[in-house]
């Protein structure tokens, strides 16, 4: 898991060479202008969600972790909090390969962090992660989907 600004994005990119086209398609877009939706920006390879997810309590949010994917999740309207669990401390539960996510039902995160609007939290296969935690009835964020 790497928290960060979106101003360091850059200095990612040797992490996965589609980062680089992460970066430019943040240069050149406006996240808070792009309609709802996906948009592919690399085929299936690279793409991104941009969703009103409904809020929910730390109770109610559901740890999930991807194998073939990454997320880099950016809050756009304000403060979205996630859960967090490594994989290795989760219990075995379904996978979902079609969709490319394990849920992990009830199981409650280890710990919490906290991003605001020009901040990101990318998520790797290793990290379980319980998205969309605010008091806020609807988060406003992007969602980038990168292979692995």
């Amino acid at each position: 898991m790497i928290i960060d600004t979106l101003d360091n994005l850059n200095k990612y990119v040797g992490v996965n060479p589609l980062f680089a086209d992460v970066v430019e398609f943040l240069k050149n877009n406006d996240l808070n202008s792009i309609e709802e939706g996906k948009h592919f920006i690399k085929e299936k390879d690279l793409f991104v969600n941009i969703t009103t997810a409904k809020g929910r309590s730390r109770e109610a949010a559901t740890l999930e972790t991807h194998i073939n994917m990454i997320d880099i999740q950016i809050p756009l309207d304000g403060e979205e909090t996630f859960g967090y669990t490594p994989l290795c401390d989760l219990p075995a539960f379904e996978y979902n390969a079609e969709k490319d996510i394990t849920k992990y039902g009830d199981t409650m995160a280890q710990t919490y962090l906290t991003l605001k609007p020009g901040q990101m939290g990318i998520f790797f296969p290793q990290d379980g992660h319980a998205p969309c935690i605010s008091e806020k009835e609807g988060i406003r964020k992007a969602i980038f989907k990168v292979r692995v």
